[in-house]
Protein backbone atom coordinates (compact mmCIF):
# COMPACT_ATOMS: atom_id res chain seq x y z
CA UNK A 1 0.00 0.00 0.00
CA UNK A 2 1.23 3.23 -1.13
CA UNK A 3 2.70 5.58 1.80
CA UNK A 4 -0.43 8.44 1.33
CA UNK A 5 -2.98 5.78 1.60
CA UNK A 6 -1.19 4.26 4.48
CA UNK A 7 -1.41 7.73 6.53
CA UNK A 8 -5.08 8.60 5.47
CA UNK A 9 -6.55 5.43 7.10
CA UNK A 10 -4.27 5.82 10.02
CA UNK A 11 -5.83 9.77 10.27
CA UNK A 12 -9.34 8.50 9.25
CA UNK A 13 -9.34 6.00 12.15
CA UNK A 14 -7.74 8.73 14.56
CA UNK A 15 -10.07 10.86 13.64
CA UNK A 16 -13.15 8.37 14.07
CA UNK A 17 -11.77 7.10 17.35
CA UNK A 18 -11.06 10.56 18.81
CA UNK A 19 -14.53 11.19 17.80
CA UNK A 20 -16.06 8.20 19.60
CA UNK A 21 -13.77 8.78 22.64
CA UNK A 22 -14.95 12.64 22.88
CA UNK A 23 -18.82 11.65 22.88
CA UNK A 24 -18.94 8.19 24.75
CA UNK A 25 -15.72 7.48 26.83
CA UNK A 26 -14.68 11.15 27.63
CA UNK A 27 -11.31 9.34 28.83
CA UNK A 28 -7.81 11.41 28.46
CA UNK A 29 -7.26 11.85 24.33
CA UNK A 30 -4.35 8.87 24.50
CA UNK A 31 -5.71 6.87 26.46
CA UNK A 32 -8.94 7.01 25.00
CA UNK A 33 -7.70 6.65 21.49
CA UNK A 34 -5.76 3.23 22.28
CA UNK A 35 -8.73 2.02 24.24
CA UNK A 36 -11.19 2.01 20.89
CA UNK A 37 -8.26 1.43 18.48
CA UNK A 38 -7.94 -2.27 21.01
CA UNK A 39 -11.77 -2.72 21.08
CA UNK A 40 -12.17 -2.02 17.16
CA UNK A 41 -8.94 -4.94 16.71
CA UNK A 42 -10.60 -7.36 19.25
CA UNK A 43 -14.25 -6.21 17.48
CA UNK A 44 -12.20 -7.45 13.96
CA UNK A 45 -10.93 -10.56 15.24
CA UNK A 46 -14.03 -11.61 16.61
CA UNK A 47 -15.87 -11.03 13.45
CA UNK A 48 -13.18 -12.97 11.73
CA UNK A 49 -13.69 -16.10 13.84
CA UNK A 50 -17.09 -15.95 13.25
CA UNK A 51 -16.28 -16.45 9.33
CA UNK A 52 -16.30 -12.42 7.96
CA UNK A 53 -13.14 -12.34 6.75
CA UNK A 54 -12.30 -9.08 6.93
CA UNK A 55 -9.89 -9.08 9.93
CA UNK A 56 -7.26 -10.82 7.12
CA UNK A 57 -7.15 -7.00 5.54
CA UNK A 58 -6.94 -5.26 8.86
CA UNK A 59 -4.13 -7.60 9.42
CA UNK A 60 -2.31 -7.31 6.20
CA UNK A 61 -2.68 -3.28 6.93
CA UNK A 62 -1.38 -3.49 10.07
CA UNK A 63 1.88 -6.28 9.13
CA UNK A 64 2.49 -3.20 6.39
CA UNK A 65 3.58 -0.67 8.78
CA UNK A 66 6.90 -1.03 9.75
CA UNK A 67 5.78 -0.04 13.67
CA UNK A 68 9.69 0.25 14.51
CA UNK A 69 10.64 2.27 11.68
CA UNK A 70 7.13 4.81 12.43
CA UNK A 71 7.97 5.20 15.83
CA UNK A 72 11.69 5.10 16.18
CA UNK A 73 13.04 6.95 13.01
CA UNK A 74 9.59 8.64 12.03
CA UNK A 75 7.36 10.28 15.14
CA UNK A 76 9.58 9.79 17.87
CA UNK A 77 11.99 12.77 17.00
CA UNK A 78 9.07 15.21 16.97
CA UNK A 79 7.42 13.88 19.65
CA UNK A 80 10.28 14.74 21.86
CA UNK A 81 11.04 17.74 20.93
CA UNK A 82 7.66 19.14 21.55
CA UNK A 83 8.01 17.34 25.13
CA UNK A 84 11.41 19.06 25.71
CA UNK A 85 10.13 22.74 24.56
CA UNK A 86 7.71 22.51 27.59
CA UNK A 87 10.53 21.26 30.35
CA UNK A 88 11.73 24.42 32.46
CA UNK A 89 15.47 23.42 32.22
CA UNK A 90 16.08 25.40 35.58
CA UNK A 91 13.94 22.75 37.17
CA UNK A 92 15.55 20.15 35.47
CA UNK A 93 19.03 21.03 36.76
CA UNK A 94 17.76 21.17 40.33
CA UNK A 95 16.54 17.61 39.88
CA UNK A 96 19.62 16.71 37.37
CA UNK A 97 21.25 14.13 40.29
CA UNK A 98 18.24 12.40 41.45
CA UNK A 99 16.25 12.40 37.70
CA UNK A 100 20.41 11.26 36.24
CA UNK A 101 20.22 8.55 38.63
CA UNK A 102 17.11 7.27 37.95
CA UNK A 103 17.91 7.38 34.20
CA UNK A 104 21.28 5.19 34.66
CA UNK A 105 21.32 3.21 37.25
CA UNK A 106 17.93 2.82 37.81
CA UNK A 107 16.81 1.33 34.10
CA UNK A 108 20.33 -0.68 34.62
CA UNK A 109 19.17 -2.04 37.78
CA UNK A 110 15.32 -2.47 36.65
CA UNK A 111 16.51 -4.77 33.63
CA UNK A 112 18.87 -6.66 35.25
CA UNK A 113 16.24 -7.14 37.78
CA UNK A 114 13.43 -7.89 35.27
CA UNK A 115 15.51 -9.95 32.66
CA UNK A 116 16.68 -12.24 36.03
CA UNK A 117 13.40 -13.06 37.27
CA UNK A 118 11.63 -13.38 34.15
CA UNK A 119 13.72 -16.09 33.20
CA UNK A 120 12.62 -18.18 35.96
CA UNK A 121 9.27 -16.78 36.33
CA UNK A 122 8.36 -17.44 32.44
CA UNK A 123 10.01 -21.45 32.51
CA UNK A 124 7.55 -21.23 35.87
CA UNK A 125 3.91 -20.64 33.80
CA UNK A 126 5.20 -23.11 30.83
CA UNK A 127 7.18 -20.39 28.24
CA UNK A 128 11.22 -21.01 28.57
CA UNK A 129 13.57 -18.37 27.42
CA UNK A 130 16.82 -18.02 26.54
CA UNK A 131 18.43 -16.16 29.58
CA UNK A 132 19.46 -13.31 26.91
CA UNK A 133 15.68 -12.53 25.50
CA UNK A 134 14.79 -12.25 29.27
CA UNK A 135 17.59 -9.83 29.59
CA UNK A 136 16.28 -7.86 26.29
CA UNK A 137 12.46 -8.01 27.96
CA UNK A 138 14.48 -6.02 30.78
CA UNK A 139 15.97 -3.67 29.08
CA UNK A 140 13.42 -2.66 25.96
CA UNK A 141 10.69 -2.56 29.11
CA UNK A 142 12.35 -0.67 31.87
CA UNK A 143 12.48 2.38 30.54
CA UNK A 144 9.72 4.70 31.33
CA UNK A 145 8.45 5.63 27.88
CA UNK A 146 8.31 10.05 27.57
CA UNK A 147 5.66 9.59 24.73
CA UNK A 148 3.28 7.63 26.75
CA UNK A 149 4.47 9.87 29.96
CA UNK A 150 3.58 12.94 28.69
CA UNK A 151 0.54 12.11 27.06
CA UNK A 152 -0.92 10.99 30.02
CA UNK A 153 0.26 13.20 32.72
CA UNK A 154 -1.06 16.12 31.32
CA UNK A 155 -4.28 15.38 32.55
CA UNK A 156 -2.77 14.31 36.11
CA UNK A 157 -2.92 16.91 38.90
CA UNK A 158 0.64 15.73 40.25
CA UNK A 159 3.17 18.44 41.91
CA UNK A 160 5.55 20.27 40.30
CA UNK A 161 8.58 18.64 41.35
CA UNK A 162 6.85 14.85 41.29
CA UNK A 163 5.94 15.90 37.46
CA UNK A 164 9.57 16.89 36.74
CA UNK A 165 11.19 13.82 38.19
CA UNK A 166 9.00 11.53 36.03
CA UNK A 167 9.07 13.64 32.79
CA UNK A 168 12.87 14.29 33.29
CA UNK A 169 13.66 10.74 33.62
CA UNK A 170 11.51 9.91 31.03
CA UNK A 171 13.32 11.81 28.77
CA UNK A 172 16.58 10.81 29.04
CA UNK A 173 16.22 7.09 30.21
CA UNK A 174 15.30 5.44 26.69
CA UNK A 175 18.39 6.18 25.46
CA UNK A 176 19.75 4.57 27.95
CA UNK A 177 17.37 1.68 27.42
CA UNK A 178 18.39 1.85 23.55
CA UNK A 179 22.00 1.17 24.78
CA UNK A 180 21.44 -1.65 27.12
CA UNK A 181 19.40 -3.53 24.17
CA UNK A 182 22.04 -2.94 21.66
CA UNK A 183 24.59 -4.35 24.01
CA UNK A 184 22.61 -7.59 24.59
CA UNK A 185 21.05 -8.02 21.05
CA UNK A 186 25.02 -8.15 19.77
CA UNK A 187 25.53 -10.43 22.48
CA UNK A 188 23.33 -12.92 20.97
CA UNK A 189 25.40 -14.24 17.85
CA UNK A 190 28.29 -14.02 20.46
CA UNK A 191 29.99 -16.49 23.51
CA UNK A 192 31.37 -13.09 25.15
CA UNK A 193 31.67 -9.14 25.55
CA UNK A 194 34.08 -6.75 26.72
CA UNK A 195 33.26 -4.23 29.11
CA UNK A 196 35.02 -1.76 27.20
CA UNK A 197 33.12 -2.37 24.12
CA UNK A 198 29.85 -1.53 26.74
CA UNK A 199 31.61 1.53 27.59
CA UNK A 200 32.43 3.07 24.18
CA UNK A 201 28.93 2.14 22.83
CA UNK A 202 27.37 3.91 25.58
CA UNK A 203 29.63 6.85 25.41
CA UNK A 204 28.95 7.24 21.56
CA UNK A 205 24.71 6.92 22.02
CA UNK A 206 24.19 8.74 24.97
CA UNK A 207 27.30 11.35 25.40
CA UNK A 208 27.57 11.71 21.54
CA UNK A 209 24.12 12.20 21.46
CA UNK A 210 23.93 14.95 24.05
CA UNK A 211 26.59 16.74 22.35
CA UNK A 212 25.55 16.93 18.83
CA UNK A 213 22.00 17.98 20.36
CA UNK A 214 23.52 20.60 22.07
CA UNK A 215 26.00 22.10 18.64
CA UNK A 216 22.90 22.22 16.62
CA UNK A 217 20.45 23.25 19.46
CA UNK A 218 23.03 26.10 19.79
CA UNK A 219 23.27 26.89 15.76
CA UNK A 220 19.52 26.70 15.43
CA UNK A 221 19.31 28.93 18.36
CA UNK A 222 21.55 31.62 16.98
CA UNK A 223 19.59 31.68 13.45
CA UNK A 224 16.55 31.89 15.51
CA UNK A 225 18.08 35.62 17.44
CA UNK A 226 19.03 36.94 13.77
CA UNK A 227 15.74 36.53 12.22
CA UNK A 228 11.77 37.93 13.25
CA UNK A 229 9.45 35.85 11.61
CA UNK A 230 7.74 33.12 12.68
CA UNK A 231 7.25 30.78 9.48
CA UNK A 232 11.19 30.99 9.11
CA UNK A 233 11.74 30.09 12.65
CA UNK A 234 9.00 27.16 12.82
CA UNK A 235 10.76 25.60 9.70
CA UNK A 236 14.54 26.73 11.28
CA UNK A 237 12.76 24.29 14.41
CA UNK A 238 11.06 21.26 12.28
CA UNK A 239 14.90 21.45 10.01
CA UNK A 240 16.38 21.15 14.19
CA UNK A 241 14.19 17.93 14.49
CA UNK A 242 14.59 15.89 11.55
CA UNK A 243 18.61 16.92 10.97
CA UNK A 244 19.74 15.53 14.20
CA UNK A 245 17.74 12.85 14.22
CA UNK A 246 19.22 11.67 10.85
CA UNK A 247 22.66 13.27 11.77
CA UNK A 248 22.90 11.25 14.72
CA UNK A 249 21.67 8.13 12.99
CA UNK A 250 24.87 8.56 10.42
CA UNK A 251 27.07 9.50 13.17
CA UNK A 252 25.51 6.62 15.34
CA UNK A 253 24.36 8.28 18.66
CA UNK A 254 21.79 8.29 20.27
CA UNK A 255 18.79 10.79 18.01
CA UNK A 256 16.46 10.22 21.34
CA UNK A 257 19.24 12.48 23.29
CA UNK A 258 20.37 14.84 20.83
CA UNK A 259 16.41 15.85 20.15
CA UNK A 260 15.56 16.38 23.63
CA UNK A 261 18.77 18.39 24.47
CA UNK A 262 18.31 20.73 21.30
CA UNK A 263 14.45 20.86 22.87
CA UNK A 264 15.71 21.77 25.98
CA UNK A 265 18.22 24.53 24.99
CA UNK A 266 15.50 26.09 21.87
CA UNK A 267 12.80 25.79 24.73
CA UNK A 268 14.52 27.53 27.17
CA UNK A 269 17.34 30.33 26.18
CA UNK A 270 15.41 30.15 22.83
CA UNK A 271 12.13 31.01 24.02
CA UNK A 272 13.31 34.00 25.79
CA UNK A 273 16.29 35.38 23.97
CA UNK A 274 15.61 34.13 20.58
CA UNK A 275 11.93 34.73 20.30
CA UNK A 276 9.32 37.97 19.98
CA UNK A 277 5.60 37.07 21.65
CA UNK A 278 4.47 36.35 18.91
CA UNK A 279 6.84 33.70 17.38
CA UNK A 280 6.73 32.01 20.77
CA UNK A 281 2.89 31.81 20.45
CA UNK A 282 2.97 30.49 17.00
CA UNK A 283 6.22 27.97 18.00
CA UNK A 284 3.81 26.81 20.67
CA UNK A 285 0.32 26.25 18.72
CA UNK A 286 2.46 24.62 16.02
CA UNK A 287 4.20 22.28 18.00
CA UNK A 288 1.32 21.51 20.47
CA UNK A 289 -1.09 20.66 17.24
CA UNK A 290 1.84 18.27 15.77
CA UNK A 291 2.45 16.40 19.25
CA UNK A 292 -1.53 15.83 19.51
CA UNK A 293 -1.77 14.68 15.84
CA UNK A 294 1.58 12.40 15.83
CA UNK A 295 0.06 10.96 19.20
CA UNK A 296 -3.31 10.34 18.05
CA UNK A 297 -1.64 8.00 15.24
CA UNK A 298 0.64 6.65 17.51
CA UNK A 299 -1.87 5.25 20.22
CA UNK A 300 -4.06 4.26 17.41
CA UNK A 301 -1.20 1.90 15.80
CA UNK A 302 -0.67 0.79 19.55
CA UNK A 303 -3.80 -0.18 19.90
CA UNK A 304 -4.35 -1.84 16.33
CA UNK A 305 -1.08 -4.23 16.77
CA UNK A 306 -2.97 -6.57 18.59
CA UNK A 307 -4.59 -7.81 15.59
CA UNK A 308 -0.85 -9.11 14.78
CA UNK A 309 -0.22 -10.55 18.00
CA UNK A 310 0.62 -14.56 19.18
CA UNK A 311 -2.41 -15.88 21.64
CA UNK A 312 -0.81 -18.79 22.04
CA UNK A 313 -1.71 -19.48 26.24
CA UNK A 314 2.36 -19.31 27.55
CA UNK A 315 2.11 -16.44 26.14
CA UNK A 316 -0.80 -14.58 27.70
CA UNK A 317 0.28 -16.36 30.92
CA UNK A 318 3.58 -14.92 30.93
CA UNK A 319 2.37 -11.42 29.70
CA UNK A 320 -0.03 -11.52 32.68
CA UNK A 321 2.90 -12.51 35.30
CA UNK A 322 5.62 -9.81 33.48
CA UNK A 323 3.02 -6.59 34.78
CA UNK A 324 3.53 -7.41 38.17
CA UNK A 325 7.50 -7.90 37.52
CA UNK A 326 7.77 -5.37 35.86
CA UNK A 327 6.25 -3.18 38.47
CA UNK A 328 8.27 -4.62 41.35
CA UNK A 329 11.17 -3.90 39.54
CA UNK A 330 10.36 -0.36 38.82
CA UNK A 331 9.57 -0.21 42.45
CA UNK A 332 12.72 -1.41 43.76
CA UNK A 333 15.06 0.29 41.16
CA UNK A 334 13.01 3.80 42.10
CA UNK A 335 12.68 2.86 46.24
CA UNK A 336 16.53 2.02 46.43
CA UNK A 337 17.51 5.40 45.28
CA UNK A 338 14.76 7.64 46.74
CA UNK A 339 15.77 6.42 49.97
CA UNK A 340 19.45 7.35 49.20
CA UNK A 341 18.88 10.70 48.13
CA UNK A 342 16.69 11.30 51.08
CA UNK A 343 19.90 11.67 52.94
CA UNK A 344 20.17 14.88 51.43
CA UNK A 345 17.03 16.34 50.35
CA UNK A 346 13.48 16.00 51.13
CA UNK A 347 11.03 14.17 49.38
CA UNK A 348 7.09 13.35 50.05
CA UNK A 349 5.95 10.46 51.39
CA UNK A 350 4.43 9.52 48.24
CA UNK A 351 7.08 10.12 46.12
CA UNK A 352 8.26 6.39 45.46
CA UNK A 353 4.48 5.20 44.99
CA UNK A 354 3.66 7.94 42.47
CA UNK A 355 7.14 7.13 40.70
CA UNK A 356 6.34 3.98 40.53
CA UNK A 357 3.04 3.79 39.05
CA UNK A 358 3.73 6.73 37.18
CA UNK A 359 6.93 5.19 35.57
CA UNK A 360 4.25 4.48 31.78
CA UNK A 361 5.84 2.27 29.45
CA UNK A 362 4.54 2.30 25.54
CA UNK A 363 5.10 2.60 22.04
CA UNK A 364 9.29 2.42 22.31
CA UNK A 365 9.29 -0.86 24.20
CA UNK A 366 6.63 -2.28 21.85
CA UNK A 367 8.79 -0.69 18.37
CA UNK A 368 12.30 -2.24 20.69
CA UNK A 369 10.48 -6.02 20.73
CA UNK A 370 8.94 -5.63 16.63
CA UNK A 371 12.91 -5.04 15.79
CA UNK A 372 14.14 -8.35 17.17
CA UNK A 373 15.18 -10.96 14.47
CA UNK A 374 12.39 -13.24 13.67
CA UNK A 375 12.07 -16.10 15.95
CA UNK A 376 9.55 -17.63 18.19
CA UNK A 377 11.28 -16.13 21.50
CA UNK A 378 10.51 -12.39 19.52
CA UNK A 379 6.98 -13.49 19.24
CA UNK A 380 6.45 -14.29 22.51
CA UNK A 381 8.65 -10.57 23.82
CA UNK A 382 6.05 -9.17 21.34
CA UNK A 383 3.07 -10.64 23.07
CA UNK A 384 4.20 -10.18 26.39
CA UNK A 385 5.31 -6.46 25.58
CA UNK A 386 2.22 -5.29 24.52
CA UNK A 387 0.13 -7.23 27.92
CA UNK A 388 2.61 -4.39 29.91
CA UNK A 389 2.29 -1.55 27.73
CA UNK A 390 -1.67 -2.04 27.54
CA UNK A 391 -1.76 -2.32 31.63
CA UNK A 392 0.77 0.35 31.71
CA UNK A 393 -1.81 2.48 29.85
CA UNK A 394 -4.78 1.96 30.50
CA UNK A 395 -4.88 0.48 33.88
CA UNK A 396 -1.61 3.20 35.73
CA UNK A 397 -2.93 6.02 33.02
CA UNK A 398 -6.40 6.31 34.42
CA UNK A 399 -5.94 5.16 37.79
CA UNK A 400 -2.93 8.13 38.08
CA UNK A 401 -4.99 10.67 40.00
CA UNK A 402 -6.69 7.83 42.22
CA UNK A 403 -3.59 6.86 43.30
CA UNK A 404 -2.71 10.16 43.85
CA UNK A 405 -5.41 11.17 46.27
CA UNK A 406 -4.73 7.78 48.13
CA UNK A 407 -1.07 8.01 48.69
Amino acid sequence: MALIHTLTILICLAALFSYVNHRLLKLPMTIGLMAVALAFSLILLVLGKLGFGIEAEAQRFVRGIDFNEALMHGMLGFLLFAGALHVKLDELLDLKWVVGTLAVVGTILSSVVTGVLGYVLFDWVGLPLPFLYCLLFGALISPTDPIAVMGVLRQARLPKALEMKIVGESLFNDGVGVVIFLVVLNLLPKETVQVGDVLVLFAEEALGGAVLGGMLGYLAYRMLRSVDNYQVEILITLALVMGSFGLADLLHTSGPIAVVVAGLLIGNHGRQWAMSETTREHLDNFWELLDELLNAVLFVLIGLEVLVLSFKQPYLLAGLVAIPLVLGARWLSVVLQIRLFSLVREFTARTVTILTWGGLRGGISVALALSLPPSSSRDALVTITYAVVVFSILVQGLTINRVLGAS
